[in-house]
């Protein structure tokens, strides 16, 4: 996204008139900036949402909200950052289905991932397209299953890094399909996984909708099926799991924001009324639906709570049952 697009965002409206008395309500906070750490490189797919967000809380609040981009053994460093913050809402997490499997993947931590954090808001999830090598012989999800199911352990197929959400969802997919042999094959990021996709070093990835789409749409590999629960309107001739043929799979990489354990609640309260008044936001939506993102703007810290427990039991049976561990 460019800088000025980032620029222009949200200025046809603006939030807080949206927020009668707000301000009022929440006392002394924010009454300095607050960072929101992204464990993610500047300019990625988790980094623009999170800037076009924080760029409408500043306008909302008293304060600005301002990203800091904390990178590090996968997430690890810029969460330990916020796990040891002090516990005064002016130090915010903001990342992804990482969170819910880091437990799991890493013997060892600097942190509790859900000891040392409040969930606060879920702003979204993504789904991901599988993608296939255009040469293969396969049109549809049912003909690659039969295909790995006459070959076991003849294919390979690419992830964006070990244990990586993408990692994850390709693996459910394997077992749920009937624990398909294909061989994994992870890479840092899908920019580097794409090129053996498209010259059949590799013939399955699955990606976030966002960056596989482009190439799903110029036909330089087969999208065979949506991981959410309904069609992607960008996609809208590509069936979703279910309908190809594997009942009840669902996978998304999400967007969530935390604060430190401890911090008290009117500002866990207050931050999470104020992110789901910019969620709901027509611009906002708009915005974040460009880069296939399906908001959230009716989350409660309670019931972000939850998602997150239900994802992390979720995601902790597949990396069990996958023997899947950090490098």
């Amino acid at each position: 996204m460019k800088r000025r697009d980032l620029l222009a965002f949200g200025t046809a409206a603006t939030l807080p008139a949206l927020l009668p008395g707000l301000a009022q309500a929440q006392g002394n906070w924010p009454a300095q900036p607050v960072r929101l750490v992204v464990p993610f490189a500047a300019g990625g797919p988790t980094d623009v949402p999170a800037r076009l967000i924080a760029d409408e809380l500043s306008k909302a609040l008293p304060q600005r909200f301002v990203v800091e981009n904390r990178t590090g053994a996968g997430v690890v460093v810029g969460s330990d950052a916020v796990a040891k913050a002090p516990k005064d809402g002016y130090t915010a997490l903001y990342t992804t289905i990482a969170h819910a499997a880091l437990r799991e993947i890493f013997p060892s931590l600097p942190f509790d991932p859900i000891k040392d954090f409040t969930p606060v808001a879920l702003t979204g999830v993504i789904p991901m397209l599988l993608m296939v090598n255009k040469d293969l012989p396969v049109n549809s999800l049912q003909e690659l299953i039969d295909l790995f199911k006459k070959n076991p352990g003849k294919y390979d197929y690419a992830s964006t890094g070990n244990g990586a959400a993408l990692h994850l969802a390709s693996e459910l997919f394997l077992k749920q399909a009937g624990d398909l042999k294909v061989n994994h094959v992870p890479y840092r990021g899908s920019a580097a996984a794409m090129p053996d996709l498209l010259n059949g070093s590799v013939v399955m990835m699955l990606d976030v909708a966002n960056n596989a789409m482009p190439f799903a749409t110029r036909g330089e590999v087969k999208g065979l099926a949506i991981s959410s629960a309904e069609r992607l309107p960008q996609l809208a001739n590509i069936p979703t799991f279910n309908e190809a043929g594997v009942p009840g799979y669902e996978a998304y990489t999400w967007h969530m924001v935390f604060l430190p354990a401890g911090t008290p609640e009117p500002i866990v309260n207050q931050l999470n009324q104020v992110i789901n008044k910019v969620m709901a936001m027509d611009t906002v939506k708009a915005r974040l639906s460009d880069l296939t993102m399906q908001t959230r703007s009716d989350t409660t810290p309670a019931s972000t709570a939850k998602f997150l427990n239900d994802e992390i039991v979720k995601w902790t049976e597949v990396i069990r049952s996958a023997g899947i561990r950090a490098n």
